[in-house]
């Protein structure tokens, strides 16, 4: 039998770097494929952070370089306020330790794990310390790191330190080597494009093994970076109220006061008041059960939710809109940005979108972009409270077909902005079921549906209007010509008849004998400004009126002219050619317009 003296000569603490050294897939380095994408990942957030606190607009440099084997060198700059030279070693050597832990604020990185644990995983796969280059500004020089985490310790190991001169007047710099493989390419270029989406005034620069892609800001504006708050008396556990209330040395009455948000004097009287204590009692001398009286009527008594215009940073739902359309072509977008609500005294705020059609592929499910605090959400889609929400919803009622998830060319995206994302687990991959969240992104998603139901509804209504309008100028003109050779008569004008039936601008195309002829009419009642667009392999040089503009597109010409019509006023444009190709009016209403190609 083993003694209990035995055993014990066995036991010894373990340091957090030992842990994870062990147990590297809590923190998303289960696998070299993963491993690339969870180091960028990490120092893309970290670079992002640091531009924002700064008041930079981001520009970063992503480097993926293949120099062995299984070898790859992931390197990414960026141009924030730097890091000075004695916490370099720390920051990235040290699991555990960062800037933003006790604040409360939304912010992408939070625990100081991420680039850390990135070196660390380094270490293991191929012994290469991690090289830091930093400048904090114009008048300093640049301090180059080499470093490596000792795992029994946590503590960094600078294998060299030397200041050399840099580029860049200030901004970090890391490379780091490690096994890995770049099977997951596309994830990761898909993983810069979400990112580039919620981060619109970022500009990414990404070298992928030789192969460059540039992710460009539309947005010139560095959003406000979001302010610490003090903790909420909702969301405070006993632990960490008796921590706080033992390093303080005021009274009941100014500890509620001086270290919780939204609690002034009458709030503060009336929890002091339901938990049967003094106010001038040293909050520091309370015993445990007055301590546990005290939670329970900070927990009971009605406070005002935290203020999330300081503490969080939306992006915002003109940005989600052009961030996207920048990145992905549709036929129709919307964003909502609900209003800031609270979980467990946490604040946070959901925003949406939803998309249709352009090159979001027709068949299969939507597309579903999960993000938090502005970070894209790749893996465990099945384990995450947003995919969930997005499969509650009743899309059949807004006219899509649904198998969980909408089917067709959808795209849906939801934003968690919180100072404390509830996450399934350390990697950050999926966001837990909060009771509160899911009902935010259900109304959320709702209203977008509305919106998607009216589009839908109006574009199917002009569809069947177009059908009909074309159905008039298509079938009256032949009426009249087979009466006209009936009654031996001279061919009838129909467009008084199409006016007064159609009220629109029409444009019809139609060649006969090899000459291509466009009539376009106004018959509505206002002067009207457009722009007609004639697409075709037809050069028509001889064109009557001359095109403003011609454009050889490979071997297709685009044939633009530019008109205004008054009132019922017609016009017409006439060239040798063959008819092929389309035509398109820009500049009128789509109510208000109907385009015929009647040689199609």
């Amino acid at each position: 039998m083993v003694l209990a003296e035995d055993l014990a000569k066995q036991q010894r603490s373990i340091s957090v770097a030992e842990f994870f050294e062990k147990n590297k897939h809590l923190l998303g380095f289960d696998s070299p494929t993963r491993g690339i994408i969870t180091t960028i990942k990490e120092a893309v957030d970290n670079a992002l952070d640091a531009c924002e606190e700064a008041e930079v607009l981001p520009d970063i440099f992503v480097g993926i370089k293949k120099v062995d084997a299984e070898v790859y060198r992931i390197t990414v700059e960026d141009n924030g306020p730097g890091i000075v030279p004695e916490n370099v070693p720390l920051v990235f050597g040290k699991l555990l330790y960062g800037s933003r832990f006790h604040q409360i604020r939304q912010s992408r990185g939070q625990q100081g794990i991420g680039i850390s644990a990135a070196v660390l995983y380094a270490q293991l796969t191929t012994g290469i310390p991690t090289q830091v280059v930093s400048r904090t500004g114009a008048k300093a020089r640049a301090h180059r790191f080499e470093l490596l985490i000792r795992t029994e310790t946590n503590e960094p190991e600078i294998v060299s330190h030397e200041e050399i001169d840099w580029d860049r007047t200030h901004g970090t710099r890391i490379e780091i080597q490690f096994k890995s493989s770049l099977a997951a390419k596309k994830r990761l270029v898909d993983y810069l494009r979400l990112t580039a989406i919620v981060n619109p005034h970022a500009r990414i620069t990404a070298d992928i093994d030789g192969e460059m892609t540039v992710f460009e800001r539309v947005s010139g504006e560095v959003p406000p970076c979001p302010k610490p708050i003090l903790p909420h008396p909702h969301g405070i556990e006993f632990g960490a109220l008796k921590r706080i209330a033992a390093a303080n040395t005021g009274t009941v009455e100014e500890f509620l006061i001086g270290s919780f948000s939204k609690v002034g004097k009458k709030t503060a009287d009336e929890m002091i008041a339901l938990a049967n204590l003094k106010p001038t009692r040293k909050v520091n001398k309370l015993e445990s059960e007055e301590l546990k009286r005290l939670l329970d009527a900070m927990q009971a008594v009605k406070v005002p939710a935290p203020p999330a215009q300081q503490c969080l940073s939306p992006i915002g739902e003109d940005l989600i809109c052009k961030g996207l359309e920048k990145e992905i072509q549709l036929d129709f977008i919307k964003a909502r940005t609900r209003p800031s609500t609270v979980y467990g005294g946490h604040s946070f705020i959901i925003e949406a979108a939803i998309g249709y059609g352009g090159k979001v592929p027709p068949e299969g499910t939507a597309q579903l972009f999960r993000f938090a605090n502005r970070v894209p959400l790749l893996y465990q889609q099945g384990a995450c409270a947003i995919t969930s929400c997005a499969s509650q919803v009743n899309w059949k009622s807004y006219g899509l077909s649904q198998q969980g998830l909408p089917m067709g060319p959808v795209l849906i995206m939801v934003h968690v902005a919180s100072t404390n994302v509830p996450f399934t687990s350390e990697s950050k991959d999926a966001v837990a079921s909060i009771p509160e969240i899911e009902r935010e992104v259900v109304l959320v998603l709702q209203e977008l549906g509305r919106e998607l139901k009216t589009y839908l509804y109006r574009r199917d209504k002009k569809k069947q209007q177009d059908d009909r309008a074309r159905a008039i100028c298509s079938v009256i003109p032949e009426i009249a010509a087979k009466v006209s050779e009936i009654v031996e008569l001279p061919l009838v004008d129909t467009s008084p008849i199409e006016g007064k039936i159609m009220r629109k601008v029409v444009a019809k195309k139609r060649t006969v004998d090899g000459k291509v002829r466009i009539d376009v009419n106004n018959y509505t009642a206002k002067e009207v400004t457009l722009v007609l667009y004639n697409l075709s392999r037809d050069a028509a040089e001889d064109a009557v009126p001359r095109p403003d503009f011609v454009d050889n597109m490979d071997g297709e010409y685009n044939k633009v002219w530019r008109r205004t019509l008054d009132a019922g006023e017609a016009w017409h444009i006439a060239y040798t050619g063959s008819g092929d190709g389309s035509v398109d009016l820009r500049g009128v209403e789509d109510g208000v317009k109907v385009v015929v190609d009647l040689d199609v």
